[in-house]
């Protein structure tokens, strides 16, 4: 028999793939979901069908942090907060239909401190 492998969650047409921009992102996504399992299932159910929803635990940033360039294209900087009074928060942003995890902070980002 084959070594036993983990069957990923298929998308549907009209769902956004959702890939990792950076290992960092990969990183902090795997621990949050051993700690937030339920909340990070329903994280990966949203930014799957609806990321570019404004909800009050998920709107673009602003200021500075508004847009982030990669390969020379500039794109709109969302945040998602997981949990509505945790402080994690995952950083994404959209191009067509694949949705890039470019943060997950695992805690409340001194970035946003205003």
């Amino acid at each position: 028999m084959a070594k036993e492998s983990k069957v990923d969650r298929p998308t549907k047409k009209s769902e956004y793939d959702l890939r990792f921009a950076t290992r960092q992102a990969s990183r902090a996504w795997r621990d949050l979901c051993a700690t937030t399992r339920g909340p990070m299932a329903d994280a990966w159910d949203f930014l799957t069908r609806t990321p570019l929803e404004i909800t009050p635990t998920n709107y673009p940033l602003k200021g500075d942090l508004a847009r982030i360039v990669r390969q020379g294209a500039s794109f709109e900087r969302w945040q998602l907060k997981p949990t509505l009074k945790g402080s994690a928060r995952i950083w994404f942003y959209v191009s067509g239909g694949t949705v890039y995890l470019e943060q997950v902070h695992t805690a409340h980002p001194k970035q946003t401190d205003n």
